[in-house]
């Protein structure tokens, strides 16, 4: 695709229809909304955190109805075993060999609904999964759906029953959000809509596995300007080398970066990305992989603090002109 050109009109039409069925569902979210739909397209997952009762696993699971594919939710748990998400080989008498029977992470679309609440066993592994799209039992490995997407939702740490997520799972995500307490009207719309009947249940597909993989691939042809990548590797550099970061954003935080701006770009029906894509996304794709603290003393991963220090960052560094 040419510097020049713009998205094809499937892209954008059907990336505006997968917005608009899920805030049918999802009301007075569409930042939210369009996030979710920025992750999938940029092949990527998305972490939802925030107090039970909120909307985060009707988003997920929303944004999977909208989609015509599998989709498995698996609840995760604290006596939950890893072959419980990946699956497990299982011993066939009459074959006399071992067959293996795939677990729920075998879908186009998993939510994992409470990530935090199960072992750090237990969410490892999910990173294989989630970084090369297959999983490893026995020696044999299982490729996984495509597209394949993880929609996470986690409670906040603080709360009874949870384990912090390890670094290296927070890595995996492209990016994490918020959902926030409804507005008024909001909350008044979602009892008067749903006092009887489940909006989601009268939910039908607006596009098939196949076109979002379409979607996936025409993302990946999004222009991107060599300044512009100069602008994310700075970016990410700066957050190496701040006093207050002790564990700054990896390479793979870049790459996310600019993948969730491509797919920006294509959503607002641009085939270029513009400064302004990256820093849009900065904070919600690089704020819940910082560790703040001094390299000598005591860590936090403080998505607050995070994000005062990648606000500060985007701050000093200058955003490349006529990109």
């Amino acid at each position: 695709m040419s510097q020049h050109a713009t998205p094809t009109n499937a892209l954008f039409e059907n990336a505006s229809r997968l917005q608009e069925a899920v805030s049918s569902v999802v009301v007075g979210k569409p930042e939210q909304v369009r996030m979710a739909v920025t992750v999938l397209l940029a092949g990527g997952h998305l972490l939802v955190e925030d107090v039970p009762g909120v909307g985060k696993t009707v988003l997920a699971k929303t944004l999977a109805r909208a989609m015509d594919s599998k989709v498995n939710r698996i609840q995760f748990t604290p006596d939950m075993l890893p072959s419980d998400v990946t699956g497990v080989a299982i011993f066939d008498q009459r074959k006399a060999e071992f067959e293996f029977q795939p677990g729920p992470v075998f879908a186009n679309v998993v939510i994992g609904d409470e990530i935090n609440r199960a072992s750090p066993k237990t969410q490892s592994a999910l990173l294989e999964c989630m970084e090369e799209r297959q999983v490893s039992v026995d020696g044999q490995t299982h490729r996984l759906p495509d597209p394949f997407t993880v929609f996470a939702t986690q409670n906040p740490a603080e709360m009874e029953g949870t384990y912090a997520l390890p670094e290296a799972q927070r890595d995996r995500f492209m990016a994490r959000i918020s959902m926030g307490y409804p507005d008024r009207d909001s909350e008044l719309h979602m009892l008067e809509s749903r006092d009887r009947v489940d909006p989601l249940s009268n939910l039908t597909p607006v596009v098939s596995a196949a076109q979002v993989r379409t979607m996936i691939a025409q993302v990946q042809d999004v222009f991107v300007a060599p300044s512009v990548k100069q602008y994310v590797v700075d970016l990410a550099r700066a957050t190496r080398e701040h006093e207050a970061v002790r564990v700054g954003v990896s390479p793979r935080a870049s790459l996310h970066l600019l993948r969730a701006a491509k797919a920006s770009a294509a959503i607002t029906g641009r085939a270029y990305v513009i400064p302004d894509d990256v820093r849009s996304l900065l904070v919600r794709v690089f704020a819940h992989r910082l560790v703040i603290g001094s390299r000598a003393g005591r860590k936090s991963s403080s998505y607050v603090e995070s994000s005062r220090v990648l606000e500060q960052i985007a701050a000093q560094i200058p955003a490349p002109t006529g990109a």
